[in-house]
């Protein structure tokens, strides 16, 4: 089971949305609706692990901006060789 993060939708200027968690299965639908008060809900995509968009702290000649880069450049940092043959966009 999954924890998703849901947000209640302001019906009215003034509202606050407020959110909640709950454990469903990946196969179920979205909520659209919040389980015991009815008050129309949205699925908030929350972070997650991984270097996407972060700082990984790496600097000096090579270092990549880019996000797709820096995970294929940690793992060459460490002498493992061909990460996936060049598909990933890192120069072997």
């Amino acid at each position: 089971m999954a924890t998703y993060v849901y947000e209640t939708i302001p019906q009215k200027p003034g509202d606050t949305a407020t959110q909640f968690e709950l454990q469903q299965s990946m196969r179920d639908a979205a909520l659209t609706t919040h389980p015991e008060t009815g008050v129309p809900v949205r699925r908030i995509i929350t972070g997650g692990y991984g270097l996407i968009g972060a700082n990984t702290g790496r600097s000096g000649e090579g270092a990549s901006t880019t996000p797709a880069a820096a995970p294929a450049e940690a793992s060459h940092s460490h002498g493992g060789g061909g990460c996936c043959g060049g598909s990933c966009g890192c120069k072997h």
